[in-house]
């Protein structure tokens, strides 16, 4: 079902917000395909949103990650929590859309126990997440579900894009990639509250734990956080040791509730997906056919123009070109 008009619109919002799975992912739908029908949507259903817990998932390609989080939803409904999963798989470079190994993995979570799915493509977005990933997260949100866990595609260093999406922040790895600790060296480290060595079961998984345990350590002394990152181990194939995992989660919030973080870091995420609004909104009013900035393109091959003064008068224009004014500048 395409939505079509505010009214469509308003009875799309009201049956998610009733719970209708049905309602939400079609919502889903409206907003991947973007426009003005999508940004309505989410403009109606966002005062209805701050009450899920956002956790990312994120880690090196072939840690286990989808894994990890089917037992994590597993292991949340049934302590009774509601679920969803957004899970950022790669772009197909043919079709760019999602090539879908992730929903299929986690088909039994989500029939058997009522965990919404939805698998997002990159589109070729930096720091493992989609444009639509943060929007996703609000109609979930907005629908009911009050653990949200959004896996990263895993792609290296980038994977730092996941601070600006959620609440708690789980990297995982796993033993025998070579170096054991190539998260730090790729700057992923320093981002997770929990760090997850999965496939506990292998040899040297033991070894990782201690080395991560001992890298920590020394970062809690240097930075003097109050939260000292846990390293817990798993074999997630068997959910064994998932449930502990859980827990660890929930102290997490509970600790940047009590601690006063929790509205630091939702005005940090806020902020970050602001900033990224008006960057995609320049981009597509530079990219319109109906607007040229070859003068200022030619300013700065024949070295008339500097870069940023190019780039000031770029951005003065376009608010006039916004406004209805003149666009010369």
């Amino acid at each position: 079902m395409i939505c079509e008009g505010k009214a469509s619109i308003d009875r799309l919002a009201e049956q998610l917000l009733e719970g209708d799975d049905r309602a939400l992912s079609r919502a889903l739908s409206q907003i991947e395909r973007g426009g003005d029908l999508a940004e309505s949507l989410l403009a109606r259903l966002y005062p209805h949103t701050g009450g899920a817990h956002v956790v990312g998932i994120t880690g090196s390609p072939g840690s286990g990650k989808s894994t990890l989080t089917r037992a994590l939803a597993r292991a949340a409904r049934g302590v009774g929590l509601t679920v969803g999963i957004i899970a950022v798989d790669p772009s197909s470079p043919f079709s760019g859309g999602s090539i879908l190994g992730d929903r299929i993995r986690m088909n039994d979570v989500a029939v058997e126990l009522g965990v919404f799915v939805r698998s997002l493509a990159t589109h070729g977005a930096l720091g493992g997440l989609s444009r639509a990933a943060a929007d996703s997260i609000d109609l979930m949100d907005a629908a009911g579900r009050q653990l949200i866990f959004v896996e990263t595609v895993g792609v290296g260093q980038d994977e730092v894009e996941i601070m600006r999406t959620a609440h708690t922040v789980i990297v995982v790895s796993v033993p025998g990639l070579g170096d054991e600790i190539q998260t730090l060296k790729a700057g992923i480290l320093e981002i997770s509250d929990i760090h997850v060595v999965n496939k506990m079961d292998r040899d040297g998984a033991d070894r990782v734990m201690a080395e991560l345990r001992s890298m920590l350590t020394l970062d809690r002394v240097r930075t003097k956080e109050s939260w000292l990152p846990q390293v817990l181990g798993c074999v997630a194939l068997s959910e064994h040791g998932v449930p502990h995992l859980l827990v660890a989660i929930r102290d997490h919030l509970t600790h940047l509730q009590t601690s006063g973080e929790l509205e630091q870091r939702r005005r940090r995420i806020a902020k970050s997906r602001l900033l990224a609004i008006v960057h995609d909104l320049l981009s597509e009013a530079t990219a319109r056919q109906d607007y040229s900035c070859d003068d200022l393109l030619e300013g700065l091959v024949t070295r008339k123009l500097a870069p940023y003064a190019g780039g000031r008068a770029l951005l003065a224009r376009l608010a006039q070109y916004q406004s209805g004014g003149t666009r010369d500048v």
